[in-house]
């Protein structure tokens, strides 16, 4: 799913780039052996009204299966966090949500999803974040988003570049930067070491979400 605006917006023309996007599938970069195991289905919200965008890793199986993002149980405690319901997260007109890489990347050895492809973001991050210039803040979700949104000021690891919030927030910028673990349940043991998390940043997180969404 890659959805836009239903409204004339200009981003008509790339919503139907992305949706036709095989690069992962028939270019990768390191070969044919390489390339995505199975047929790409990109799943990003893009929006001309949407002051808030998600900056994810990639889809998972199940986003994979019903094209909607964060259809799943990381998808239910990043709402938490925000204290929006699935009507609100869904609704492009909010949020914009723009992973790493557009398609499922499929399984390692062990089970677990593989990183972003390689070739999604350098073919078509900058151009589909240029398109996007209302977005006010950008919730930097995982090390894959850090890496490419913050650059420089990415910490040692992801906890020292969301320990780093403040520093990122309240700089004097726009968008605004606002990094985030993944919300995954395999990181409840990192909040669980981490109070701050929730009693720091998500009442910031939450106060901002509600003066951008509503």
């Amino acid at each position: 799913m890659v959805e836009v605006n239903e409204q004339p917006d200009g981003l008509e023309a790339l919503r139907t780039e992305i949706a036709a996007c095989r690069i992962c599938r028939d270019a990768s970069l390191r070969g044919s052996e390489h390339r995505l195991p199975h047929e790409p289905r990109p799943v990003a919200v893009i929006s001309s009204l949407a002051r808030v965008l998600i900056a994810g890793q990639a889809p998972g199986l199940r986003v994979h299966e019903s094209g909607m993002p964060f259809n799943d149980a990381s998808g239910d405690r990043l709402r938490e966090w925000l204290e929006v319901d699935r009507e609100m997260f869904y609704d492009r007109d909010r949020f914009t949500i723009v992973p790493m890489g557009f398609c499922f990347p499929g399984y390692d050895a062990k089970g677990s999803d593989l990183p972003p492809r390689r070739e999604c973001a350098p073919h078509w991050r900058q151009r589909v974040i240029s398109a996007m210039p209302q977005v006010e803040l950008v919730l930097v979700v995982g090390q894959y988003a850090q890496a490419w949104h913050l650059g420089t000021e990415r910490r040692e690891n992801v906890t020292e570049t969301v320990r780093a919030w403040r520093t990122m927030l309240f700089a004097n910028r726009s968008p605004a930067f606002l990094p985030l673990p993944h919300p995954s349940w395999r990181n409840s043991g990192w909040i669980k070491r981490n109070p701050w998390f929730e009693d720091e940043l998500l009442p910031v997180l939450r106060e901002r979400i509600k003066l951008l969404v509503n």
